[in-house]
């Protein structure tokens, strides 16, 4: 048995030899978690607590796809043109959205997102971390609570932000498919890459767009990170879940889901339609891209060289929990073929009555 034993390690060294050198990990001072660097120690400790009490024990709800909403806020403050034009452009994911939550809680399209700036705040004050960090890794953490999300990346060491990101540097959902995507390229993103980040909508719902029905859901499946968001976006709207008229809304096609007019644009336009179309029976291509986009976004503006990987603190989310399908109530008919060339993947129809969604309930 020892000589067995003996030859398993040698083989394993003989392995690692080959592959590089082997990774020594630390034991972190709470005696339960290792890393492989002890700058990431701190934030399993982080990480528990906002899944307690900011994420209602991990669950995939109201707070999570707020957090999630964040990231992007934050991190889309960033112009280079502006910067070129001698006119500060925004430090990227460095926090300034909640360091400077006066400033640009007042800019009309991050209404409504003071209320989980302030929920946030007092983990930032309790584990000490920069509102940038914190951001970025509520976010990842928040959206592994989501049943077939990707694992999401984290670096740590973003610097205190200096500056409030300027105005009109997050888009609308009323702004045209060419203002979206030129907002887009000067801050580093691809329409492809437009599309991918736009996977979030699976597990988010609206409260602002019509303020009379908050909590409404922009697809059947707000609680999975599934491909619903590409197909459902895709069949022909038809009504308004609530008042109608909304700014940046158009008409959805089931009671209780929302539709935003850039959602829709995109989804039709041929600059990015097929790129939506692909993702709308295909759960491992929309986790992949959504990793690199979401990886890319988290570190705009910052100098990742002076970061440290931390990115095994992040749980691993659950598997899928859907399968590709359209709700009971309408059928592959329904369907507004976009893409000139490559016909919408056939998919099976739920059956039953008209499908009606529920909206996100409050924490």
């Amino acid at each position: 048995m020892a000589f067995k034993s003996l030859a398993a390690l040698v083989t394993l060294l003989s392995i690692q030899a080959v592959h590089g050198a082997i990774t020594r990990r630390v034991t972190c001072p709470d005696g339960v978690n290792t890393a492989t660097n002890a700058a990431c120690c701190p934030l399993f400790a982080v990480r528990d607590d906002i899944q307690e009490f900011l994420f209602d024990g991990g669950k995939c709800g109201e707070e999570v796809h707020e957090s999630l909403r964040l990231t992007f806020h934050d991190a889309i403050g960033f112009s280079p043109s502006l910067t070129a034009q001698g006119t500060f452009g925004g430090g990227g994911a460095d926090g300034s959205i909640a360091t400077f939550e006066s400033i640009e809680t007042a800019y009309h399209a991050n209404t409504g997102i003071d209320e989980i700036i302030n929920e946030q705040a007092p983990f930032i004050v309790k584990h000490n971390m920069t509102a940038g960090d914190f951001i970025q890794f509520a976010g990842a953490v928040g959206v592994s609570n989501c049943a077939g999300a990707p694992r999401l990346e984290f670096l740590l060491g973003r610097p205190p932000a200096t500056a409030p990101a300027p105005d009109k540097t997050v888009p609308e959902p009323f702004d045209t498919v060419d203002s979206i995507l030129a907002r887009f390229a000067d801050a580093g993103f691809s329409p492809q890459e437009v599309i991918a980040l736009l996977a979030s909508h699976s597990v988010a719902a609206a409260d602002h767009v019509d303020p009379a029905i908050p909590g409404t859901p922009f697809d059947s499946t707000p609680s999975d990170f599934d491909s619903q968001i590409f197909i459902e976006v895709q069949l022909r709207g038809t009504l308004f879940p609530g008042t109608g008229g909304n700014q940046g809304e158009v008409e959805s096609p089931y009671p209780g889901e929302i539709r935003l007019q850039s959602d829709h644009t995109l989804a039709r336009d041929s600059r990015t339609a097929c790129f939506w179309q692909a993702l709308a029976n295909d759960q491992a291509q929309i986790q992949a891209q959504f990793k690199a986009a979401m990886a890319k976004l988290a570190v705009v503006g910052q100098d990742v060289s002076q970061m440290v990987d931390c990115s095994e603190v992040i749980p691993v989310p659950a598997p899928p929990a859907t399968t590709p399908h359209i709700p009971a109530g309408l059928s592959q008919n329904n369907i507004e073929q976009a893409c000139a060339t490559a016909a919408f993947p056939t998919l099976p129809v739920d059956v039953g009555p008209q499908t009606s969604i529920l909206p996100v309930p409050a924490s």
